[in-house]
């Protein structure tokens, strides 16, 4: 055949295989060639049903309170043409820039569309990804989420937490503070300034680093210390010790067994979170509750841990595991499975109200997390300075409930230029005395 009949032959197939792989007819297409979709945003479905809002503009904002901070807080300003603005944050300890730049690949997912369409939004930036968020892109979508359903609340005229439903409590959201005590007098002064102020409940840590297998002096360190917090802060607060993934599970499974009589409020990732059968082994030597969660990113993330019935309660973080979006449905499969919820905030003060907004709505609620100490810090007081009221501190125990639209506050750049983005900082980095790589 000579060759201009052979393209001629071929000119057919050409055109007719180019309009199979087209996006309304991806089966022909082997799935790797990249195309563009014929309408990114998917509005001209939605047209007659969404909102009269336009997102217009969407700014990040890396704010470091110390330049040498290894968690700057990243922050994400969506704009609409009604007005209304919506903030949400992404902050991701030791890979800020990293998130930064997520968030604005997600630019070209929201410019232009409805805001209202929380949910639409959620599945695009995740699944349009292709490959499955890990914490950067979980993160940047957590960031986004949150502003979504901030505009979705002051458009609405309606604090977030009574779109989703709640409060299932009206005296406010429980929640405990870090103890960084060491010694039984500062306990025991913890304690005082503790039942003044109606807090009920502690959280911290064990000393030092752990090999896979451990000597029992470094063992029995570690039981008394745990033993020290409950005999000085006594019964009537709640203590929950987080082992900070720092020991493995032959290591941990002696400790769980070791402190039952102590009766913690729970035991938090007694081994790296990854391992789920390890922990289910670890489980199922005490009495304790385990936690375990805040590494987790988005849903699905859960599932195993919810499906193997793995642990009593779990911590999602608002920043990482994908926004209200993602938290809210957490809590929903775990609450179908008898599973508490202790989410996790160690950020700053966006993602941290956020949360209150989910657990005011959680039927399975526990507790929630602030890394903060009973007395502000400067963090705190901050915050205050940029939200005009002492966010995330508790009054008799319990974080208020925002009564204001959206997530209840508001926050202008200005505020924010007085603390400039000071770059990523690696996380801690620590090793055993022969050198190899200890968890934290």
């Amino acid at each position: 055949m000579r060759r201009r009949q052979f393209l001629n032959t071929l000119g057919p197939v050409l055109l007719a295989g180019k309009a199979a792989g087209s996006p309304g007819n991806p089966a022909a297409d082997c799935g790797c060639a990249p195309f563009m979709a014929q309408n990114a945003l998917g509005g001209d479905a939605f047209r007659g049903v969404g909102s009269r809002l336009k997102i217009t503009g969407m700014k990040v904002f890396g704010v470091s309170l110390t330049p040498d901070s290894d968690r700057p807080y990243v922050f994400v300003k969506l704009e609409t043409d009604g007005g209304i603005v919506g903030w949400g944050e992404g902050t991701l300890e030791g890979k800020a820039a990293a998130v930064m730049s997520c968030i604005e690949d997600f630019k070209e997912f929201v410019i232009g569309s409805d805001p209202m369409q929380v949910e639409h939004h959620w599945q695009s930036m995740y699944v349009h990804s292709f490959y499955r968020a890990g914490p950067v892109m979980g993160s940047a979508i957590s960031g986004i989420d949150q502003a979504l359903w901030d505009i979705r609340g002051k458009a609405l005229g309606l604090p977030v937490y009574k779109l989703l439903g709640g409060p299932i409590d009206p005296r406010g959201v429980r929640g405990y503070y870090h103890t960084g005590a060491s010694s039984p007098a500062q306990l025991r002064a913890l304690r005082q300034t503790a039942l003044q102020q109606g807090v009920s409940c502690f959280k911290s840590g064990i000393p030092g680093y752990y090999e896979w297998i451990e000597t029992n002096a470094t063992i029995k360190r570690a039981v008394k210390a745990m033993e020290m917090l409950r005999e000085n802060l006594g019964p009537e607060l709640d203590i929950a010790i987080d082992f900070h993934a720092k020991t493995s599970p032959s290591v941990a499974s002696i400790l769980v067994k070791e402190v039952e009589p102590l009766n913690l409020l729970f035991i938090e990732e007694p081994c790296p979170p990854e391992n789920v059968r390890a922990m289910a082994k670890i489980a199922r030597r005490s009495t304790t509750p385990i936690a375990t969660g805040e590494r987790i990113v988005a849903a699905y993330g859960a599932r195993e841990l919810i499906e193997m019935g793995v642990v009593d309660i779990l911590q999602p973080d608002i920043n990482h595991v994908g926004g209200i979006t993602a938290l809210f449905k957490v809590a929903a499969a775990a609450d179908g499975s008898g599973i508490s919820m202790a989410p996790h905030a160690c950020e700053g003060p966006i993602g941290g109200i956020a949360t209150v907004h989910v657990d005011a709505a959680m039927p399975n609620f526990l507790v929630q997390e602030i890394c903060s100490g009973v007395e502000p810090a400067m963090k705190e007081k901050v915050w205050e300075e940029w939200l005009g009221f002492p966010a995330m501190r508790m009054v008799n125990g319990r974080f208020p409930l925002p009564e204001k639209p959206g997530l209840g506050f508001e926050l202008s750049e200005a505020a924010l230029k007085k603390y400039p983005f000071g770059g990523t900082r690696p996380m801690a980095r620590v090793f055993h005395r022969d050198g190899s790589v200890a968890e934290w």
